[in-house]
């Protein structure tokens, strides 16, 4: 079962998210540092907390956060927008403003593979009033990719960055 959180309420459990995100992305092959977990908690999500349509949802086992997904509506002027308009201007030109950007989505280590990625997922991209999503995920073959492909998300640009492959997904 999942929680939705507000940008105030995400906030006040920045620490817990924090570790779910290292325990996910620092995992041998994905390679984060506690540093770059650091940089999520008190940088990166406080930053976004601030964009309008900021949506975090949750998932817990025992009190405990398992696992969370977050995003909010991207427009020009924003770093990750301008991106795509910068390396792809004829996607840009159809996908990008106004449309929802999944920015994480990260489940502990110890509660992965028992669909907690989809049902964040799902939870993330009900009721919101947007007509498209975007999102970037790994390149190479890896849990994530497969799960937004079986959730009909397409493949739009392969290669946005040299590890990272941008996906849109009509809603």
């Amino acid at each position: 079962m999942t929680e939705t959180l507000g940008p105030s309420e995400a906030l006040a459990v920045a620490d817990e998210l924090r570790d779910v995100y290292f325990s996910a992305f620092g995992a041998p092959g994905y390679d984060e540092t506690p540093e770059k977990a650091d940089q999520f908690a008190t940088e990166q999500l406080p930053l976004h907390a601030t964009r309008p349509g900021f949506k975090l949802v949750l998932t817990r086992s025992a009190g405990a956060i398992t696992g969370f997904a977050y995003g909010f509506t991207g427009d020009r002027g924003q770093w990750w927008s301008d991106r795509i308009a910068e390396v792809a201007p004829e996607i840009a030109d159809v996908w990008v403003g106004g449309h929802f950007e999944i920015v994480e989505l990260a489940v502990a280590t110890s509660a992965q593979r028992q669909g907690l990625g989809a049902e964040l997922h799902d939870a993330l991209l009900a009721g919101l009033p947007h007509n498209k999503a975007l999102l970037s995920t790994y390149v190479d073959d890896r849990p994530a990719p497969r799960l937004y492909r079986r959730k009909g998300w397409h493949l739009l640009l392969p290669e946005l960055t040299p590890n990272a492959a941008l996906y849109g997904k009509q809603l």
